[in-house]
């Protein structure tokens, strides 16, 4: 019972999610994202790995959301854009497949093929970015973090391994 509970509850994290963070307000949203990031990314800001997005943009989507920011390096700090720009790259995907990408439970080459991930524009920044994402070490960041992505990470893919197991017994 409650892995169809979980099951139901992760294919229908957007759509439950989705009113509530479009009423977040737009600044609250990039405070909360600009916060994480900084802990996330602690040591790769610290140690300057950030310098290649320099005066370039990096757009992050979550298109099952309708919600998306745009990620800049300026003046040695990350910052998040308050209104549209033109980006040099973007990543996009569903809610779920970026929640596994952050929680290393998928690899993002994977997704990417699978065409679960989109990445569009400048391909040498993207794959920067996403070699810079790789070299995170997950047991580096502080515990809470790593706690709280580690068990959604989990809670999805077992969510979704269920959703896999009911359609591979229902042919």
């Amino acid at each position: 019972m409650f892995s169809n509970l979980q099951n139901q509850l992760v294919r229908n994290a957007a759509s439950i999610l989705r009113i509530p963070t479009k009423c977040m307000p737009a600044f609250m949203q990039r405070k909360l994202l600009l916060e994480g990031l900084n802990q996330v990314f602690h040591d790769s800001l610290e140690d300057g790995e950030f310098e290649f997005l320099a005066d370039k943009w990096l757009k992050i989507e979550v298109k099952d959301l309708g919600l998306s920011w745009c990620i800049s390096y300026q003046s040695e700090k990350l910052v998040v854009a308050d209104k549209p720009v033109e980006h040099d790259v973007s990543f996009s995907g569903n809610l779920n497949e970026l929640v596994l990408i952050s929680g290393r439970k998928e690899d993002p080459d994977t997704l990417f093929f699978q065409r679960r991930l989109q990445i569009e524009g400048d391909t040498e920044l993207g794959l920067e970015v996403k070699n810079l994402m790789d070299s995170v070490e997950f047991d580096r960041m502080p515990n809470s973090i790593q706690f709280l992505i580690n068990e959604l990470a989990e809670f999805v893919k077992k969510g979704l391994s269920v959703n896999s197991l009911k359609a591979q017994y229902s042919q």
